[in-house]
């Protein structure tokens, strides 16, 4: 487990940030959204799902969770910690991050499949988030395989985006995540 901080004076609330991240954007929203909570003076620890089997969970007043949408799903590990502590996570303060593209965009109907995705998860692992918030990804050429690269190349280029070969990019409103943070946990 990863310590990042303990700030503050007293004891501060314990926040732990759990993620599962595919190509990284995740990750890297997981570490800012800790620093966030950090310079507000919490104590915050950051561990992938896959490490988090073994822990306590009690010991935290709030909590994130974070994963990315991949073919119209979150990672399975992710799903497994939530199904192991939603009994858990139920009784504190929870913030559900859903990373993707599709956050990034204006459909409607792939804002509702989103948000489906999203209930179904929850649904499935018996926890329900305090809140859940839609994250716009990036695309990390740099981490694809051939076929990968030509597929998102493909969904960008449906989207009007022009993105030249292995050129990645980023969506992740940062402003908006910081303001979002800034009043959670209330």
């Amino acid at each position: 487990m990863q310590r990042l901080s303990e700030a503050g004076q007293g004891a501060p609330r314990r926040i732990l940030i759990c993620y599962a991240s595919t190509e990284g954007q995740t990750r890297k929203i997981c570490r800012f959204a800790a620093e966030q909570l950090i310079a507000k003076g919490l104590s915050v620890e950051m561990l992938p799902a896959g490490d988090a089997a073994e822990v306590a969970l009690a010991a935290f007043d709030a909590a994130i969770l974070a994963g990315s949408v991949h073919l119209g799903r979150l990672q399975p590990e992710l799903a497994e910690f939530c199904s192991e502590h939603a009994g858990t996570l139920n009784r504190m303060p929870t913030l559900f991050l859903v990373v993707s593209l599709v956050a990034a965009g204006n459909d409607p109907d792939e804002r509702a499949a989103l948000d489906r995705i999203a209930a179904a998860f929850a649904s499935a692992s018996g926890w329900r988030p305090g809140r859940v918030e839609h994250v716009a990804g990036a695309f990390r050429f740099g981490a694809y395989g051939p076929l990968r690269r030509w597929a998102m190349r493909w969904i960008a280029w449906r989207k009007g985006q022009r993105i030249a070969s292995g050129q990645d990019r980023e969506y992740t409103d940062w402003a908006a995540l910081a303001a979002l943070l800034k009043g959670w946990p209330a």
